[in-house]
């Protein structure tokens, strides 16, 4: 199944739940889409609840759904709660951490970023949005990409910086100093709904 690239507004609608993280995408129409998107919703079944709380945190991160579950699956492999080492893991991937670092606006945004060769890891130009960073790895950005329009705009912005970065907004250099904490992730995702998904 290929990535979304349709409106975000649409999918977080249809899910009650900000995509974006910002709540912009449902502050206008915080119902369903399509014409019946004001009539009551269906209660869904244990199954559904779960499904969507998969679909949540799938879309949230934009992945596909092969890339989500062997995210899953090496999250299951390491010790300690398999919910929380699926969100470590998410956060860990260079598309986020550009995101977290507030080099973009959006993931999305990050994520072309990372595509089109403006970010380094370590010295060294990488351009894989999955790549997983360790802990003290330094992100930049690229020598020649330091006036690029959108870098600039969205690190006025100043969004997306959380405690487990850290970023030099005067050498576009970062570092990723440790694994995020569960509090300091969305409290809106209820990550032991996905292990139960994919283990029932």
């Amino acid at each position: 199944m290929a990535r979304y690239t349709g409106p975000a507004y649409k999918k977080s609608r249809r899910l009650s739940f900000s995509t974006l993280e910002n709540g912009k995408d449902l502050a206008k129409k915080p119902f369903a889409p399509g014409m019946h998107g004001n009539e009551r919703r269906r209660k869904l079944s244990e199954y559904g609840i779960q499904l969507q709380e998969k679909q949540k945190v799938r879309i949230l991160y934009g992945l596909n759904e092969k890339q989500f579950h062997k995210v899953f699956e090496k999250a299951s492999k390491e010790s300690g709660i398999t919910g929380e080492n699926l969100l470590v893991l998410l956060e860990s991937r260079l598309d986020n951490l550009v995101y977290r670092m507030g080099l973009a606006n959006t993931r999305r945004g990050a994520r072309q970023l990372v595509n089109h060769g403006h970010i380094t890891v370590n010295g060294k130009k990488v351009d894989i949005p999955s790549y997983t960073c360790k802990v003290n790895d330094i992100i930049a950005v690229k020598e020649n990409s330091t006036s690029h329009p959108a870098i600039l705009q969205s690190l006025e912005a100043n969004l997306n910086t959380k405690a487990f970065v850290e970023f030099d907004k005067k050498k576009l250099t970062g570092k990723y100093l440790r694994k995020p904490n569960r509090s300091e992730l969305n409290p809106e995702i209820n990550e032991s709904l996905i292990v139960e998904f994919y283990n029932r």
